[in-house]
């Protein structure tokens, strides 16, 4: 089964707030919502950046005023995105290869929604288990 994102996301309304929200407002509305991200956008609603649950704790981590620190200075800066015709693999492929996740879902400058692991099913994660064990055999 080859699920695109345009279904994983189909109903989602993804939580975007501005660079100049504070980290605390951020992880308020990330507990209210029992999310894991936030999609960071500018004024004209294009994605500048993610804000995750591994920041915050970096964040916290390292001193910082969550009441004080803005999105902007702890953000993970234009993040690898897809596109809603992508496959379940395509994104499980892209969040283990590059230690994430979390993947927005773009559409020429429009966020359309965000996807994480927890997203896909079962099936496609036996999928990428199998990928994964057979490039390890081959090395």
């Amino acid at each position: 089964m080859n699920r695109e994102m345009a279904e994983i996301i189909r109903n989602q309304k993804p939580l975007t707030l501005t660079a100049v929200t504070t980290v605390q407002e951020a992880c308020r509305r990330m507990h209210s919502r029992k999310i894991g991200a936030i999609l960071v956008t500018n004024d004209k609603g294009a994605l500048i950046g993610i804000f995750t649950g591994r920041d915050a704790v970096r964040l916290l981590a390292r001193g910082r005023d969550p009441t004080q620190t803005l999105l902007k200075d702890v953000m993970t800066r234009k993040p690898q995105t897809m596109k809603p015709r992508a496959t379940a693999i395509e994104a499980l492929r892209l969040m283990r290869d590059g230690g994430f996740r979390h993947v927005p879902v773009v559409e020429e400058g429009v966020v359309l929604g965000i996807v994480s692991r927890g997203d896909f099913r079962g099936l496609e994660h036996d999928r990428m288990d199998e990928e994964t064990g057979l490039w390890e055999r081959m090395r």
